[in-house]
């Protein structure tokens, strides 16, 4: 398991113009901030290939004390990536995800901070996923790539731990997936996390967020662009597909209310009695879905589902109350009232499972589960209590 620095991207190729086909990072892209871990034969929870070979890219913000005890872990969402924090530029297609939280004066601050976040494996934007060159043929990936899990991505940030000297992280937090992945460290290492926050998710994914997703991965692999996964080197990529996965999801993400009260029934262009028509919030989902495509990939896009669907901190474990039951340290678990994806119910049952009974912390907004994303002082302040009541 070997460190590089942020001016070299491990495995570089000279492969000229990035096809169109993807806008995920590859080796040979600009760096940017990130920095790299090269991990050795990371094992897999249910793949046939048993492990991988991964490079892990990560950054870091602040420095680690001399007591060690001041290193906060940021999981990323669903799609997000390693920069939680910092301005959009080359090598990073999109500023820092969480501004609300992660910041100078914020909650998660990088002067009394040690911060840390990593893209995921299976991700697109650093971390070895499907558009990364096979270690046989360099090749991408592609339909070849494994199907990780959650506790397979968790499995890669402790070897990120381990390489940065930290023992035992002083807060490991996320929303949406980040906050599963919170929740799988405090019941696969719950020694190694003083406390979690786990924001707008739940210890195990339900049967209708399975049913969302399935609609968004059908979406994709629908797409006759997809090409089964192995369209890297082709000239069209599954846009459609991507797009419209992203457009599903983001009407779970916001709430009815919220996109009756900003579109109504107004009109974008043209006379929605005829198909060329188009009402504006549709042109709303399209633009998101648009968005997505300039920074993301569809097969990583699909492991990334994947790895929610299959979450269940409490599998093969006797439940999630026995899987958690290890932790000591202290536990935020925070829901929004109108998030329609991951609910307060979810926050509760999520709340109920862990150790020294903690309250579920339900905050009022009106645009559901994105909220945590935003610049939201409620959410700043909440994090910011439960980091700093540390036993």
């Amino acid at each position: 398991m070997t460190e590089t620095g942020a001016s070299v991207a491990p495995g570089s190729i000279n492969r000229g113009e990035k096809p169109r086909a993807t806008a995920a990072w590859r080796p040979g892209d600009p760096v940017g901030h990130r920095r790299f871990l090269e991990i050795e034969a990371l094992p897999l929870e249910a793949d046939p290939l048993g492990s991988i070979d991964v490079s892990l890219a990560y950054e870091t913000w602040g420095e680690l004390n001399e007591a060690k005890d001041n290193a906060v872990y940021v999981a990323h969402a669903f799609t997000g990536d390693s920069h939680v924090m910092g301005d959009a530029e080359p090598g990073h297609p999109s500023p820092g995800w969480w501004p609300g939280i992660v910041g100078p004066g914020k909650a998660i601050d990088p002067d009394r901070h040690f911060i840390v976040c990593a893209n995921v494996v299976g991700g697109c934007q650093g971390t070895t996923g499907p558009a990364h060159p096979h270690p046989e043929d360099g090749k991408p990936w592609g339909s070849r790539f494994p199907w990780v899990t959650v506790r397979d991505m968790v499995a890669a940030e402790v070897r990120l731990a381990d390489a940065l000297g930290i023992d035992r992280w002083r807060m490991v937090l996320g929303p949406s997936l980040g906050g599963l992945r919170a929740l799988e460290w405090a019941a696969s290492y719950p020694e190694r996390v003083q406390s979690i926050g786990v924001i707008g998710a739940t210890a195990a994914t339900t049967a209708d967020q399975i049913a969302w997703g399935s609609a968004q991965a059908q979406a994709i692999r629908l797409d006759p662009d997809f090409n089964d996964g192995d369209y890297y080197d082709t000239e069209r990529g599954p846009h459609r597909g991507l797009a419209l996965a992203r457009e599903i999801a983001h009407t779970t993400y916001r709430t009815s209310a919220e996109l009756e009260a900003r579109f109504g029934r107004d009109v974008q262009h043209g006379d929605p009695l005829t198909p060329d028509g188009q009402f504006a919030v549709q042109s709303y989902l399209a633009h998101h879905g648009n968005k997505l495509v300039d920074r993301f990939d569809a097969n990583s896009y699909l492991r990334m589902i994947h790895a929610v669907d299959t979450h269940d901190v409490g599998r093969e474990r006797g439940g999630a109350k026995q899987a958690l039951s290890h932790f000591e340290g202290q536990a935020l678990v925070v829901a929004v009232d109108s998030d329609r994806l991951y609910t307060v119910e979810d926050a509760h049952l999520t709340a109920a499972a862990l150790p020294r009974n903690p309250e579920a912390t339900v905050l009022h907004a009106t645009s559901g589960h994105d909220s945590f994303l935003a610049n939201w002082p409620a959410l700043d302040d909440e994090v910011r209590r439960a980091e700093h009541i540390l036993v």
